[in-house]
C-alpha cells in the first residue's frame, strides 16, 4: 500500500503525466466511474437499489455518469440529477454522458427522487459527483439546495473523490458539505482526507487503482504521507546482544514543582517503555520525595541550580532530554532549555518549555537553528494553544493547518508535531537537513486521547525515541503513531498512566522483523 499524499495540484500533474504517456483522459474517467460503481455494489448490494447520481459540470461530474451508466447496466434503477445541460459539458465528462442512455432529470424534480417511497426497500443511495476536491469556492446555489436536501433525508452518500464542497488540500469545507458514508477516490489520497473536518466527512475511504503508473510520482516528488510505520520502521532498532542500558540510550526528563510533578513523571514512564536505557528526571530538592517515590525504574537527580543541571547533562552521558512537562512557565525553565539545546544531542520541547518562551521565541528559534546545525535533532511539541503562543501571526494568518505547521518548522529548525485529532509532523524545509519539508498527517489517535497527560505521554515517547538515536522526523512521527496505536488498544475510560503500559505491545508488532505483527493485533498496515 502506498501512503503518499498528493495535493490537487500534484494529482493534476499525475493526470497530465499519465495522460502525456499514453492513456486516453477518457480511459481514467471510465476507470473511475466503474471503481466507484463497483463500490456502491460492494457496500449496499448485492440486490439492486435505487441510485440518484449528483453530476457537476466537471470530470467529478464525468465520473458520476460513468458510473450511473454500469450501475444501470448491472440492473441497478439510477436517475441523473444534473447541474448542467448535457449540451453545456465538455471534453471527456461529455463523452461519458453522451453513452448514458437513462433519464436526466431536472432538478425541479429532485425532492420527488431523492425521497424514500413506498416500493424503495431502503432509501436511495446518493452518488455526489458535483464537485472534486479543488473546488476553490463555496458550494452555493442549486448545488447547495441539493445537498441540503440529502442532508435533511439523511440518505446514505457516496462521494466521489471527496464530499463536494470539501477542500482535498486541507479539508476544510467550502460553503457547506454533507457526510459520507463512502468515498472513491483514485490513485492516492489527498491530505483532505485525513484533516479534520474532511476526515470526518469522508466517512470509509477507498483510494481505487484506475491505471495511472505509479512512475508519474518520480518527478513530482511528493513530500506529504499518512503517518503509517513504513515512514520510519526501518530506523525503530531493536536491542542488540550486546546493548547496554547508556547504548540504550540515557535519557533526562526535566522534572517540575510538586504541585505539577505528575506530567514529568508521566513523561519519564513513557520514555523507558519507548526503549530509553535508562531514564533520570532531574529536580529541584523540593519535588525529590515526589519523584524517587513513583516509578522504581526511574532514577532521580537533585540539581539546585542551571549550572548543576548543565553539568549533569554534560557528565552523565545524556543521550536525549524532554523539557517542559509540568516544568513552570518561568525564567528557570527558559535557563534549563537554553543550558539543554546547547549541549545536548537530541530533545524534546514541550508545554511549558515552549510557553516559557512566549515573548521571545526568537530567542529560542536562533539558540534551536545554531542547534540544529551542529547536528542536534529537536522536536517541538505544541497543541494548537501553544503554537500561537510561538508563533502568533502564523496561527492568525488564516493559512492551513499544513501550510502553518511547514511555516513553523522553517522559522524554528525543528521538527514540529503539531498535536490535536489530526496531528501534523513536519521537518523544516532546509536542502541539508534530514527531514527536508517532509510532512506527516496522523490518522490513528482515538477521540479518547483527549484526556489529561495524554501529552506529557507523547513527549516522553519522542524523548525515548530519540535517546535510541533515530532521526528527529522519524522519532516524532513514530511517537504519535505508537501514542495512537496503543490508545487504540485501550477501552473507554482509559487515563494517560494507561497508555505507556501498551507500548510493548504495540512496539513488538511494528518490529521490522515482525512483519505479521500489527495484523495480530487486530489493525493492520491498511488501517488507520
Amino acid at each position: 500500500m502506498s501512503y503518499e499524499l498528493l495535493t490537487c495540484d500534484e494529482m493534476g500533474r499525475a493526470d497530465r503525466a499519465a495522460i502525456a504517456g499514453g492513456i486516453a483522459g477518457s480511459a481514467l474517467m471510465e476507470a473511475a466511474g466503474q471503481a466507484v460503481a463497483r463500490e456502491v455494489v460492494a457496500a449496499f448490494g448485492p440486490q439492486p437499489r435505487r441510485v440518484v447520481v449528483l453530476a457537476g459540470p466537471g470530470n467529478n461530474g464525468g465520473d458520476g455518469w460513468v458510473a450511473a451508466r454500469v450501475l444501470a447496466e448491472a440492473g441497478w434503477p439510477v436517475d441523473i440529477l444534473s447541474l448542467v445541460a448535457v449540451a453545456r459539458l465538455a471534453g471527456d465528462a461529455r463523452l461519458a454522458a453522451d453513452r448514458w442512455t437513462g433519464r436526466v432529470l431536472p432538478l425541479s424534480q429532485a425532492e420527488d427522487r431523492l425521497k424514500p417511497t413506498d416500493s424503495d426497500a431502503a432509501a436511495p443511495v446518493v452518488i455526489d459527483a458535483l464537485f472534486g476536491a479543488g473546488l476553490a469556492r463555496p458550494v452555493d446555489g442549486e448545488a447547495a439546495r441539493l445537498l441540503s436536501l440529502v442532508q435533511v433525508l439523511d440518505l446514505p452518500v457516496v462521494a466521489v473523490d471527496v464530499p463536494s464542497g470539501v477542500s482535498g488540500d486541507d479539508g476544510q469545507v467550502r460553503g457547506m458539505a454533507v457526510r459520507a458514508a463512502l468515498t472513491v477516490s483514485f490513485f492516492r489520497a489527498k491530505p483532505g482526507h485525513w484533516l479534520l473536518p474532511g476526515r470526518d466527512l469522508r466517512g470509509r475511504l477507498v483510494i481505487a487503482d484506475i491505471g495511472i503508473p505509479p512512475a508519474v510520482l518520480r518527478p513530482i516528488g511528493p513530500r506529504i504521507a499518512i503517518n503509517r510505520p513504513p515512514l520510519w520502521q526501518a530506523a525503530l532498532t531493536a536491542p542488540a546482544a550486546g546493548d547496554h542500558k547508556y547504548r540504550r540510550g540515557h535519557l533526562v526528563v526535566a522534572g517540575g514543582p510538586p504541585e505539577t510533578a505528575g506530567a514529568a513523571r508521566l513523561a519519564a514512564h513513557a520514555g523507558l517503555r519507548a526503549g530509553a536505557g535508562l531514564v533520570t528526571v532531574a529536580c529541584l530538592s523540593d519535588a525529590m520525595s515526589i519523584f524517587a517515590g513513583t516509578d522504581p525504574a526511574v532514577m532521580t537527580r537533585v540539581v539546585p541550580t542551571p549550572e548543576a543541571f548543565e553539568r549533569m547533562l554534560q557528565t552523565r552521558r545524556v543521550a536525549a532530554a524532554v523539557l517542559g512537562p509540568g516544568q513552570g512557565v518561568d525564567a528557570l525553565t527558559r535557563d534549563w532549555v537554553r543550558r539543554a539545546i546547547a549541549c545536548l544531542p537530541a530533545l524534546v520541547l514541550d508545554a511549558d518549555a515552549l510557553t516559557a518562551f512566549e515573548d521571545s521565541a526568537a530567542d529560542l528559534f536562533s539558540q534551536i537553528r545554531a542547534a540544529t546545525a551542529r547536528g542536534a535533532r529537536i522536536v517541538i511539541t505544541p497543541h494548537d494553544g501553544e503554537f500561537g503562543r510561538l508563533f502568533p501571526d502564523l496561527a492568525a494568518d488564516g493559512g492551513t493547518r499544513i501550510e502553518r505547521v511547514r511555516a513553523a518548522a522553517d522559522r524554528c529548525g525543528a521538527v514540529v508535531v503539531l498535536k490535536g485529532a489530526d496531528t501534523v509532523i513536519a521537518g523544516p524545509d532546509d536542502a541539508g537537513a534530514p527531514a527536508h519539508g517532509r510532512l506527516a498527517i496522523n490518522g490513528n489517535a482515538p477521540a479518547r486521547l483527549a484526556t489529561a497527560g495524554a501529552g506529557d505521554v507523547l513527549a516522553g515517547i519522542a524523548g525515548g525515541l530519540l535517546a535510541q538515536g533515530m532521526a528527529a522526523f522519524e522519532a516524532a512521527a513514530a511517537a504519535v503513531w505508537l501514542h495512537g496505536a496503543a490508545a487504540r488498544l485501550l477501552p473507554r475510560g482509559m487515563i494517560a498512566e494507561d497508555i505507556a503500559g501498551m507500548l510493548p505491545r504495540v512496539l513488538q508488532a511494528v518490529a521490522p522483523s515482525d512483519d505479521d505483527g500489527l495484523d495480530a493485533l487486530g489493525f493492520g498496515l491498511d488501517g488507520d
